[in-house]
């Protein structure tokens, strides 16, 4: 499986996300990002599952999935597999 982003670093401090995406560091504040995470312990959030693909983030404690691509403000064009039709 091909991965969508390598993700190396997640880290909470006060009101504010700090990411490290593809080589690239991101530091988003909660409020922008998610209700659930600005109002969530930090045992909430330190209890999370990075997808094998790596194309998002997952809290199970407070059920919030969270897109990369979203966090950090950027669109994966995907390939469309046309399927043949025989008559």
């Amino acid at each position: 499986m091909k991965k969508l982003h390598k993700i190396k670093k997640i880290a909470f401090v006060k009101d504010r996300l700090t990411i490290k995406v593809d080589g690239s560091v991101y530091n988003l504040r909660l409020a922008d990002i998610s209700n659930k995470l600005t109002n969530a312990s930090s045992e909430e959030r330190a209890k999370y599952e990075i997808s094998p693909s790596g194309y998002g983030i997952h809290w199970p404690l407070i059920d919030e999935d969270l897109s990369i691509d979203v966090l950090i403000g950027i669109k994966n064009k995907r390939i469309r597999h046309k399927e043949s039709i025989s008559a």
